[in-house]
């Protein structure tokens, strides 16, 4: 459906009325194996769930549609997608270059877990290019962005990224979990792959955990998908159906989203409680013409830096009512949460720890005037 604009994808891509019945949404197909005709003759390509399910390639076909790829495959988490991504395309001795503002599983999962396998990662200001060129060794395989990144919010120029990267034959990586395709396109821009949580705001109602890995062409899907198949890490028919069924919205809820934030960004730039406000919507952001360049909008997540540090952070946190106190992002419901303790407590100690008196918002889409009023009123209390 190339030739259709975004919302129309969201709602039409991978989901043509079921030829049987006209059901106007297709099934659940909510099976665990399917019967052969004879050995090896599979109706429509289906013999196991790990292998495949139609409610699965449905989403799969809907995903590619969204970011503009090739194709897609579909996981149970987003670090499930990572790891198999991550184990496909690299070799014990290879190395990935990392953003240094990323989501703290990711570089859980790169130091904890394939290190010992044999990867190596180095961290790296992708905003510095000279630092970029510097990073990059002969072992180096993979560059690994977040934009907008997790929790600061630092904006990455996916495009110049893409030239430098592509001039010394790696393949660039973008988490566009923060952005989602609805803002942001970055195979477009010229990434090769691009990763999201669809827990966060494809699924867009915090009741279901998946992730994808959209390819901008075929070269590595064949060794992903042999990892998703051997590993077995898929996405379940509900939760496919779930997530497809939340995407059918993504763009109606990520303008109210983007509008919700900027409104509180603008407040909160003006309260003198607030050392920093971390939100590319702001022209005094360092990647705000960036961002205005390659997104359709600045999203709804945003940082703030407490003055008075880190126990009026964590205080503040614990505050409010309308902002639920709660780990991840990207549902309707607005959620508050102190990332040094919470989502990027693994990272504390190294290099991409997270400044102890930084809080991070997911922005609902809810009313912002009863948002603005929730945020005056934690200031109020710990303020006391």
């Amino acid at each position: 459906m190339s030739d259709h604009a975004f919302a129309t994808r969201a709602i039409h891509a991978g989901q043509a009325p079921d030829p049987v019945t006209g059901a106007i949404i297709p099934p659940i197909y909510q099976s665990s194996t399917h019967v052969q005709d004879s050995v090896g003759g599979l109706r429509g390509g289906y013999e196991y769930n790990r292998a495949g399910n139609p409610t699965r390639s449905s989403l799969e076909t809907q995903l590619a549609a969204l970011e503009g790829g090739a194709s897609a495959l579909s996981f149970a988490s987003g670090l499930a997608a990572e790891d198999a991504l991550l184990r496909g395309i690299l070799k014990p001795g290879d190395h990935i270059l990392l953003g240094n503002d990323v989501y703290g599983g990711t570089y859980r999962l790169l130091t904890r877990v394939l290190a010992p396998w044999g990867i190596e990662t180095t961290t790296v200001e992708l905003s510095d290019v000279d630092a970029l060129r510097a990073a990059i060794r002969p072992e180096t395989k993979v560059v690994w962005l977040e934009t907008p990144s997790n929790p600061l919010l630092k904006i990455v120029d996916i495009a110049l990224i893409a030239e430098i990267a592509h001039a010394a034959g790696l393949i660039v990586v973008v988490d566009n979990t923060f952005a989602s395709p609805a803002l942001q396109q970055p195979l477009a821009l010229g990434a090769d792959v691009v990763v999201h949580s669809t827990t966060k705001y494809l699924g867009g109602h915090s009741d279901v955990l998946g992730g994808t890995v959209v390819f901008a062409d075929d070269r590595f899907f064949d060794q992903v998908k042999f990892q998703q198949f051997a590993v077995g890490a898929v996405s379940a028919p509900l939760d496919a159906w779930l997530t497809t069924r939340g995407i059918k919205t993504l763009a109606l809820r990520m303008r109210q989203h983007s509008e919700n934030a900027q409104a509180i960004a603008e407040w909160a730039q003006e309260r003198p409680e607030f050392a920093q406000v971390y939100f590319p919507g702001l022209p005094s952001h360092p990647g705000h013409e960036i961002a205005a360049k390659q997104m359709s909008g600045f999203g709804g997540m945003l940082s703030f830096g407490l003055a008075a540090g880190a126990a009026t952070a964590r205080a503040f946190v614990e505050s409010t009512s309308l902002f639920q106190l709660a780990e991840s992002l990207g549902g309707v419901e607005s959620l508050i949460g102190y990332p040094p303790d919470m989502t990027h407590a693994s990272v504390r100690g190294t290099e991409l720890a997270v400044p102890e008196n930084i809080v991070r918002l997911s922005v609902g889409i809810e009313d912002a005037s009863d948002l603005i009023a929730d945020l005056e009123q934690a200031l109020e209390r710990v303020s006391r």
